[in-house]
């Protein structure tokens, strides 16, 4: 049937937009960008017909929700960041058979999982500004899947992944790119130091995580970097609470996942913030690994849903 075709974990940092623009942040995340084109390019190699995006901007208070209306158009201003992207126009197609598909296969998995496919809801920019890169030519179609997730557990992000692999490869005909669309430690410089910050991380801590997480991801030792998940969402500061990456890992079959990062665009700061652009090889699994979906007892329950 169908196939999962590529998988990422990339950045969104919105200076790629200033980058764009005139003025002293003209070209200072080139590599960024080009590492956005490089996916892109990669993904139209594979044959990719939809880029679904783990969104850690899209917040969600219940649920997991799927945004596969026909078709996306329109200018977005940042609200948290009106000052780095203002007016960016976005246009792509959507594919609301596949989201239904994808919610539907969640939702036998025990996930429960909604597609909006009749909506006015617009992508936030966790997909717009990868978009912007990869997809200018509106070549691909594309899904956001909600990835700031504030009461689920990191276990059910890794069945979700685990369940819309599946959806693809047993139900749909066509190739699928998932890609995670977050930092890694995402603490932002303190209110009056963002200037200061641009090109680096918040401290020497966090750097330091960061690096040898990277170093892991390389390696591939991938049952070392999901048992240390649940500390290091929340110990590092992790984007959306890492969800998009415990869905990313679901996919490519969590602990047993035996492919290694490909890094396209190499670690670097923003504005406080831990980024890179890495791609991770798919690779055969028969989801042997993926956790069980957590009880719904708030016992050893944290503010972020994960069980310690």
């Amino acid at each position: 049937m169908g196939k999962l075709a590529l998988t990422a974990k990339i950045t969104h940092v919105p200076s790629m937009y200033l980058s764009e623009l005139d003025g002293p942040r003209k070209g200072t995340r080139q590599d960024a960008i080009d590492g956005h084109k490089e996916i892109g390019r990669r993904c139209r190699e594979l044959g990719v017909d939809t880029i679904v995006v783990f969104d850690t901007h899209w917040l969600v208070n219940a649920n997991y929700h799927l945004n596969c209306g026909p078709h996306f158009k329109g200018l977005y201003t940042s609200n948290e960041l009106p000052h780095f992207i203002s007016n960016l126009s976005y246009e792509f197609p959507g594919n609301p058979a596949l989201g239904q598909l994808l919610a539907r296969t969640c939702n036998e998995f025990g996930v429960e999982t909604l597609a909006h496919d009749a909506t006015t809801l617009a992508p936030e920019y966790g997909t717009l500004v990868p978009m912007r890169y990869m997809n200018e030519d509106q070549h691909f179609k594309v899904i956001s899947v909600s990835a700031l997730c504030t009461v689920h557990y990191l276990n059910d992000s890794a069945r979700l992944g685990w369940a819309l692999r599946k959806a693809v490869e047993d139900h749909y005909d066509g190739n699928v790119a998932f890609l995670a669309s977050g930092s890694l430690s995402h603490r932002f410089a303190q209110n009056g130091l963002a200037p200061e910050y641009a090109f680096k991380i918040w401290s020497p801590f966090l750097e330091t995580l960061d690096k040898e997480v990277v170093e892991i991801w390389k390696r591939g030792d991938w049952k070392t970097f999901c048992e240390m998940l649940p500390e290091y969402a929340s110990k590092g500061h992790g984007e959306g609470f890492m969800h998009d990456t415990a869905m990313l890992l679901g996919a490519l079959g969590w602990s047993a996942y035996d492919g290694r990062a490909d890094i396209v665009t190499p670690y670097f700061g923003a504005s406080g913030t831990g980024q890179i652009n890495a791609v991770f090889p798919v690779t055969p699994q028969d989801g042997r690994a993926i956790p069980k979906a957590q009880a719904s007892s708030a016992e050893g329950y944290t503010a972020i849903g994960t069980r310690l």
